[in-house]
């Protein structure tokens, strides 16, 4: 979802002609961000088709195993740009008003939009679904999105300088990640009331999203931010891109390795508190960036439509603007998607598909998503949302 502002990333959504006018004028250098975005909305709906419509007998296998992991890669890949476009907007904020204030509050009011979007989204589910009341209060991705864009803008404006503020953020993303397993095991907990303790470690019935460690992703998208926006500036890109892709590489490496050493907790559990595996997946989601850039540079960029020739260039392109679209939107496409999927008019396609037909639906459902996208974007075009739906925008948009 693309609730941490403006990212940059410019072009067009329309043909290659567009992309390359759109490269002569620098704005397409970050396309490749609402790319990867749409990679992470793919995913998002992958997870959602295949757990909610994947008949019982198929979820026992490889392959059924192997979707559930990919599935599982939406949500740490969204929090982890969510943070690299709030940082990015906001040093563009702060270089406009000529002050990291004004970045700071841009980057505070963000984030508890956001979560009152996520307060939103439970009232819709609520009204929509007429389940249990205790429904109101399950924490969701948004709801922790919130809260970790806030702490951020806290963090962010601490920092004197590009150093200190990724000094910072990597320091509180590393205590979100190791703080898991011995936050979770804390007997106190016990005595607060549900839906607070909902937030800080996995409660009954009200969601499997906590602020530990999932604002981990978060705090690392921002030191991304910081990166890429530097090298904006100083038009290193390639480098950057190189030096991601050997982090994002060593650090699975590293992890994947560490997670068969003996554990220095008493208690983790490597699915879902192990500092491992969240660097395993925080590898995968640096590693993206610069394969998505590599691919949106052969794709769209114009030395590398000057060797193939046209024709055989359309399909690419076309799917790679197709999941653009959808990045541009993701946020409106998860408000959406989730009712269709899970809700009450899906209720005949629960829990009934072969894993096979399961996958097929990912992709039918995908191109339903990017035609109301389409036909959302043409319905508000020019449309100014008066001020008590204001709030609205950021889905809408």
């Amino acid at each position: 979802m693309n609730a941490g502002g403006s990212a940059g990333a410019g072009g067009s959504t329309g043909s290659a002609g567009s992309a390359r006018a759109a490269a002569a004028s620098g704005a397409a250098r970050l396309v490749y961000l609402d790319v990867l975005r749409g990679v992470a909305v793919l995913i998002m709906v992958l997870a959602h088709v295949v757990d909610s419509w994947t008949e019982e007998s198929s979820r026992h296998d490889f392959a059924y195993y192997t979707a559930v992991f990919v599935g599982g890669l939406g949500a740490p890949l969204f929090m982890f740009l969510a943070g690299l476009a709030q940082v990015m907007s906001a040093n563009a904020k702060a270089r406009r008003d000529g002050s990291v204030a004004a970045g700071r509050r841009a980057m505070w009011r963000r984030g508890w939009e956001v979560f009152a979007l996520g307060l939103l989204f439970r009232v819709q589910s609520q009204l929509l679904g007429w389940g249990a009341l205790s429904n109101l209060f399950k924490v969701d991705i948004l709801n922790v999105m919130g809260l970790s864009m806030v702490a951020t803008a806290l963090l962010w404006g601490l920092g004197s300088s590009r150093g200190a503020r990724v000094t910072l953020l990597a320091l509180a993303a590393g205590l979100a990640t190791f703080a898991t397993p011995i936050v979770r095991a804390l007997p106190w907990l016990d005595a607060l009331p549900d839906p607070l303790e909902a937030y800080l470690r996995p409660a009954a019935g009200l969601g499997a999203f906590t602020l530990l460690p999932w604002a981990g992703f978060l705090f690392a998208g921002g030191i991304a931010g910081e990166l890429v926006d530097a090298a904006r500036a100083s038009g290193r890109q390639l480098r950057l891109q190189i030096g991601l892709a050997a982090a994002g590489l060593a650090g699975i490496a590293l992890a994947w390795w560490a997670s068969f050493r003996p554990s220095i907790y008493v208690s983790a559990n490597f699915w879902t508190s192990s500092p491992t595996f969240f660097f395993i997946r925080l590898g995968i989601c640096t590693a993206l960036m610069p394969a998505t850039w590599a691919h949106c540079w052969f794709w769209l960029d114009t030395a590398a439509s000057r060797s193939l020739p046209a024709r055989l260039m359309e399909p690419g392109v076309a799917v790679t603007r197709a999941v653009e679209l959808l990045g541009r939107s993701s946020l409106f496409v998860y408000w959406i998607h989730v009712e269709m999927v899970y809700g009450v008019i899906a209720t005949p396609l629960k829990r009934t598909l072969p894993l096979g037909e399961s996958l097929i639906a990912t992709l039918l459902l995908s191109a339903l998503l990017w035609a109301i996208v389409e036909w959302k974007n043409r319905w508000m075009a020019g449309v100014v949302l008066p001020r008590p739906f204001g709030i609205l925008a950021a889905v809408l948009r």
